[in-house]
């Protein structure tokens, strides 16, 4: 099966107010989407730029690899790259024309470039995911794997003979159990855990319980995830937490979630679960002080190691 390369456009050392605060978090989104490749047969691998000091830190790996397809992901699921961040967008344009010196298919997927694609294709970008990824990209890989067309595969974006070819959008997923658990192996865990520890005493790690958010906060980016919101199953939530902490030994978790817990009872079944495996950790989450007020609700909270 073909060789891809999975990376994204985000670089900490390049966002001088978040490498100031040490915190780091591997890029969630990518690896999931990572995953969902592997599963499909492909030879997987992961240019991590979280920790990396330049774009151009990704010609050795293009060298090393040859991947057949480079697929810049971005992490979704982080605020950091819902931004526009000029600097970034620059990073992904360097990474995608390299890629395409070196003969690979590119492929990116971003809120920045579901926006403005056009300006990704002058930079060597062959398709544009728009929107949720995995699914699109998932029909991407396959198809062209087989040498067949790809026109009707909803929510991309490319060029044949010079026209733009806008395919229709993807309904959001729903059933969000039936995805993979991400590729966590592909991470160098020990380069984040060694920042966390020297500059916190503890290790955190990142992880998603549900997509998008039922509220129009007028400032808030939603190209991704849109105005649906749909959970994983606590089930599945606390076995992903289970299998980390026995094999990365993470103390803390960011629930990145854009707004934790909205659907009634999720949170006093995702406690129960916790208790039930004897799973001691600690937590932060996003969420609406106005959707807290039920006794249990913080109750159960705080049980279950929430701060």
């Amino acid at each position: 099966m073909p060789k891809i390369l999975f990376t994204h456009s985000f670089f900490y050392k390049l966002d001088p107010k978040q490498w100031s605060f040490q915190q780091p978090y591997p890029p969630l989104g990518t690896l999931l989407a990572a995953a969902v490749a592997r599963d499909q047969g492909f030879e997987v691998s992961l240019f991590d730029s979280n920790l990396s000091s330049s774009p151009e830190k990704i010609i050795p790996v293009l060298q090393h690899i040859k991947p057949e397809f480079v697929i810049i992901y971005d992490d979704g699921f982080n605020y950091l790259t819902k931004m526009c961040l000029t600097v970034m967008r620059e990073a992904a344009f360097t990474m995608a024309s390299l890629a395409k010196e070196s003969g690979s298919t590119v492929i990116i997927c971003s809120s920045d470039a579901s926006d403005h694609y056009e300006k990704y294709f002058q930079h060597g970008v062959d398709y544009v995911i728009r929107g949720e990824g995995e699914e699109t990209l998932q029909e991407l890989l396959n198809a062209l794997d087989k040498n067949e067309s790809v026109e009707k595969i909803a929510g991309l974006v490319f060029k044949r003979d010079q026209e733009t070819i806008l395919a229709s959008s993807r309904p959001v997923m729903r059933r969000l159990d039936e995805l993979p658990m991400p590729a966590w192996d592909l991470v160098d865990m020990d380069a984040y855990r060694k920042i966390w520890m020297r500059h916190h005493g503890y290790f955190s790690l990142n992880l998603a319980t549900t997509r998008g958010c039922p509220y129009k906060c007028n400032w808030c980016a939603k190209p991704i995830y849109g105005n649906r919101y749909n959970s994983r199953s606590p089930q599945k939530v606390v076995d992903e937490i289970e299998f980390l902490i026995k094999n990365y030994g993470p103390e803390h978790f960011w629930m990145c979630d854009d707004i934790f817990g909205l659907k009634p009872g999720w949170i006093q079944l995702f406690n129960e679960e916790v208790k039930k495996r004897n799973l001691i950790f600690r937590y932060k989450i996003q969420s609406r002080v106005d959707l807290l007020q039920e006794e249990s609700t913080i109750a159960s909270l705080a049980e279950s190691g929430c701060e």
